[in-house]
């Protein structure tokens, strides 16, 4: 997706209790373009973030002179993390030296100036941390419109198509097959289907056919006349039958009897006992070649095809890969308490490359895994276990030349965990040299 370009005024919030002391700097910065708000304190600009939620991206620039308490560190952290915020920190030579802000300053601003500072250098240091946040702007990842349903995430056209039918076929009550490779979300879809119905609020009974013998599945779905199966739990609500091709023929036929008359009849029972119950089934096999094999009968085909709906491959997703990843590194970093910010350009590279044959539940699980083992702040493709290069298009020369540059610099900020003024020191650079090179390469992140 394409970015649109940076607004003409940029706004800063300038967090300093020396009001004073900023004024020609808040002044020369106004007739720079610049939009900047003041705040004495902490209290005011939290109060400010939570109240404009139309502020798309701002810079930062954080005092950190006076605040330099265990409890000041505490209430800074949400505020830096904020995701429309590129922060900038000014300190001083005893500020730094505290543990605890250096942490803070590490894991939670884009870059630090120690004053005094130069103008030129403020002025790079400011703009690259707006650039920044412009780039990661609404990074929730969160779908909007119709690019979302029940948690599914994706804003590509088949997922788009995908949605609609998705509401189109929550709002009746009739039986549905979805049909996906392995991984692609189909149980999330009936899920969704289901929340979005007027069984919302009832029952949800998952049933994994592959997953036990033909009578113990036929004793799980129907029950005894002294016991209640998994369909009668069901009752008002959705029954999801996943892998529905390896339904034994007894179940097959127990389920095809409900789906014609509503009633469930229960092995060696006489009569049938009234069920409401939505099936929604699910396979990542051909079921017609399953009926024409004779393992599946064509009768329970017809009626649980009655709505069909088929699930893309993340491969045929484009920009959604890339989409879900950002969802996922978010997910599993809060869950396990990891400040990643993002993945790094070769890391994007290799997740568009890879043909992904486990889809999206193999995206999870190699995000999953790299937030808990990423040393930096930002993901690799080594922390993927994607870096194969063999995958890569081949470049160009000028391509090559620009890659190199690249990577020189990744390695510089990793190596040196990602503090400009030393990476510039180890490539020979200045400070400005570095930030204009980062934009010329898009650079958000460091291998």
């Amino acid at each position: 997706m394409a970015l649109p370009p940076l607004p003409a005024q940029r706004t800063l919030l300038l967090l300093s209790s020396r009001l004073h002391a900023q004024m020609p700097f808040v002044l020369r910065l106004g007739s720079l373009g610049w939009q900047v708000h003041h705040f004495a304190d902490l209290p005011s600009l939290k109060c400010f973030l939570d109240d404009r939620d139309d502020l798309v991206a701002a810079a930062g620039l954080i005092d950190l002179r006076d605040l330099g308490s265990e409890e000041a560190v505490a209430e800074l952290t949400p505020v830096l993390s904020h995701p429309r915020l590129g922060c900038v920190a000014m300190t001083d030579a005893r500020t730094i030296a505290d543990d605890s802000m250096r942490q803070l300053v590490r894991d939670c601003c884009f870059d630090f100036v120690t004053l005094p500072c130069p103008d030129d250098v403020l002025d790079t240091v400011i703009g690259h941390a707006f650039g920044l946040a412009w780039l990661g702007r609404g990074t929730t990842y969160l779908p909007h419109d119709d690019a979302g349903f029940g948690g599914m995430v994706g804003e590509s056209p088949e997922m788009r198509s995908l949605f609609r039918l998705l509401r189109l076929t929550a709002s009746n009550d009739a039986p549905v097959f979805i049909a996906g490779e392995t991984g692609t979300g189909k149980e999330l879809a009936a899920m969704a289907l289901h929340e979005h119905s007027a069984r919302a609020g009832k029952p949800f009974i998952t049933i994994h056919c592959e997953s036990s013998a033909p009578g113990a599945l036929l004793s799980m779905l129907a029950g005894h006349e002294q016991q209640r199966g998994r369909i009668e739990s069901a009752h008002r609500g959705t029954l999801f039958l996943d892998e529905a091709d390896r339904l034994p023929l007894d179940s097959q036929a127990m389920l095809l009897g409900l789906l014609e008359t509503g009633r469930l009849m229960k092995p060696g029972a006489e009569d049938g006992i009234p069920v409401d119950v939505r099936v929604i089934s699910a396979s990542h096999h051909d079921l017609e070649a399953a009926v024409a094999e004779g393992r599946f009968r064509a009768d329970l085909y017809h009626r649980l095809s009655v709505l069909r709906l088929q699930l893309p491959a993340l491969r045929e997703r484009g920009e959604d890969i890339e989409h879900i990843a950002h969802h996922a590194r978010m997910k599993y970093a809060s869950e396990y308490g990891r400040r990643i910010k993002g993945f790094s350009p070769c890391a994007l590279r290799q997740l568009q490359a890879h043909a992904w044959p486990g889809n999206v539940r193999e995206l999870h699980n190699r995000v999953r895994q790299a937030v808990i083992k990423a040393e930096g702040r930002y993901i690799s493709a080594s922390d993927l276990g994607l870096n194969n290069e063999d995958a890569l298009p081949a470049l160009t020369l000028d391509e090559a030349r620009a890659g190199a540059e690249r990577d020189a610099i990744l390695t510089a900020l990793r190596r040196n965990r990602h503090r400009i003024g030393e990476s510039a020191r180890e490539l020979g650079v200045s400070r400005v040299t570095l930030y204009r090179l980062m934009n010329r390469h898009g650079m958000r992140a460091a291998c």
